[in-house]
């Protein structure tokens, strides 16, 4: 039987396509790119521009709810202000982390000043604060600076919880 909608073919082996959609920030047009491919640079398939998701992803109040959704990768958000001290010096961190886990999760931020009903939504009541998302929903949650090390570990527990927040074997 052939391979499903959600296979990709690498000339001799099948290869599931793990997808994010992510809205492009230069046109905002809708994009579903294979995450498995971060690091070859995906395109916006209308401008044609870097849809850069080897670093954080820029997501804002309208983008948030789908993005998180659609994704079939876990998705790592940093909520954060810009004159955050604390959110400023784990910023670092948190590019790295995009960087190492580019084409396995979708790492992203939300400035809580530009988007505050989804803030209030999550019940955002400190910066720095991430939460991982996986099947479209909340799997991990951590408050307050934390170094590269503690970010990893935080999502690599979250990869092995299901969306029901439970660990899967």
């Amino acid at each position: 039987m052939p391979p499903g909608p959600n296979f990709q073919s690498n000339r001799t082996l099948a290869v599931p396509m793990t997808s994010v959609t992510l809205r492009c920030q230069f046109c905002q047009t809708w994009n579903r790119v294979d995450a498995s491919r971060a690091t070859e640079r995906p395109k916006c398939g209308q401008c044609g521009r870097f849809l850069l998701i080897d670093r954080p992803f820029t997501l804002f109040e309208d983008t948030f709810g789908r993005t998180i959704a659609e994704a079939e990768v876990p998705v790592f958000v940093d909520f954060y202000a810009d004159w955050c001290g604390p959110c400023k010096m784990m910023a670092p961190a948190v590019d790295e982390l995009a960087a190492r886990n580019a084409g396995t999760a979708l790492v992203a931020k939300l400035n809580t000043d530009h988007a505050p009903q989804t803030s209030q939504s999550f019940d955002i009541r400190g910066i720095p604060t991430v939460i991982v998302f996986k099947g479209g929903k909340e799997v991990a949650r951590q408050s307050g600076a934390m170094p590269l090390a503690a970010l990893q570990q935080l999502l690599d527990q979250a990869r092995a919880t299901g969306s029901d927040g439970k660990r899967t074997a």
